[in-house]
């Protein structure tokens, strides 16, 4: 174990370089990228009750698991503190405080952080969320923590958040869909932004692990295998309100998603698909014969997943979330 662990760190260490070149690609300069009050009311205006008050009639046309999965999506980003913590526990990454994988984290995290900051302010001044039992839930959601199954394993982890950056664009961008139908342009352009900074970022994490593909095959084949057994688990598994266990409100959550059609275990195959493509898994060469049955495992389940997706049934409108007032 000792041996693999140090192999991953050395992984790490060769595509830092990498990383450190092409980071700027992927990332945008603090001066130039946009900011949660470029979309808001500006308090300082004296048009500021005239522009809220219009912000609230448009977003009066939202349905009721639109606004739901808003919120829960809202709760997802504001618990950043989590996923920063997290990577930095991973092995190799917190390393080099100046210039290395700390660099990257802080950068990524300083990107995310404005999605909840914007989210919620806008959830604020639409007078349509009970603002307290939403930031209760943020609460515990960061209380509580988080296990997605990576341990301190880079493989994993850059796997796991290849499909999850991903996976948060395909909602962000449906979120936005949905909000022009229901006429709250102003909501569908900020979902908009924050789906295409989670595209900037998967396309990163997906860069990163496609380095370690050519250094490492045969093991990050073994963690891909290994992520898709036991699948990938979305950030707010734990999700609950007061009076509530943990997880508890996750379903609910995702059974509006699926609903809307905003996330669904279609998308989930889909994801799983293109991450197949980029990555080449097909024509991965220098594999050993527990990398070759992972290839097959992985190759294989796209298909098995379909099958099982076109069985399960939509659910059914039956929770009142304790967020939603109106």
């Amino acid at each position: 174990m000792k041996f693999f662990v140090e192999q991953r760190r050395e992984v790490m260490q060769h595509i830092e370089q990498y990383m450190l070149e092409k980071m700027f690609t992927f990332l945008k300069p603090v001066d130039e990228i946009w900011q949660p009050s470029d979309f808001l009311p500006d308090s300082t205006k004296d048009t500021f009750f005239s522009d809220v008050k219009e912000l609230r009639e448009s977003a009066g046309g939202l349905s009721y698991d639109l606004l739901a999965v808003l919120v829960g999506d809202t709760i997802t980003e504001e618990a950043l503190p989590t996923y920063e913590s997290w990577l930095m526990m991973v092995d190799g990454v917190s390393r080099n405080e100046e210039g290395g994988w700390m660099k990257w984290t802080r950068h990524w995290t300083a990107e995310e952080n404005r999605h909840g900051d914007l989210l919620n302010k806008y959830l604020y001044l639409t007078g349509r969320v009970d603002m307290r039992a939403m930031e209760v839930s943020t609460q515990y959601l960061i209380a509580d923590g988080f296990d997605i199954g990576t341990g301190s394993d880079p493989y994993r982890n850059f796997i796991y958040t290849s499909f999850q950056e991903l996976a948060t664009n395909v909602s962000h961008r449906r979120v936005a869909s949905l909000a022009k139908k229901d006429g709250d342009t102003l909501l569908s352009k900020m979902c908009g932004v924050i789906a295409a900074d989670e595209m900037r970022h998967a396309k990163a994490y997906k860069h990163f692990i496609e380095k370690i593909f050519e250094v490492d095959p045969n093991e990050a084949m073994i963690a891909f295998e290994d992520m898709m057994r036991q699948k990938i688990v979305m950030p707010a598994h734990f999700l609950r309100e007061m009076g509530t266990k943990i997880g508890q409100t996750f379903g609910h959550f995702t059974d509006a998603a699926q609903r809307l059609g905003v996330y669904t275990a279609i998308d989930y195959v889909d994801i799983l698909k293109e991450l197949i493509v980029d990555w080449k898994i097909e024509h991965i060469e220098g594999l050993s014969e527990s990398g070759e049955k992972a290839r097959d495992y992985v190759l294989k389940l796209p298909d098995r997943l379909i099958r099982i997706a076109e069985r399960m049934k939509n659910p059914s409108l039956e929770y009142k979330f304790s967020w939603i007032s109106i």
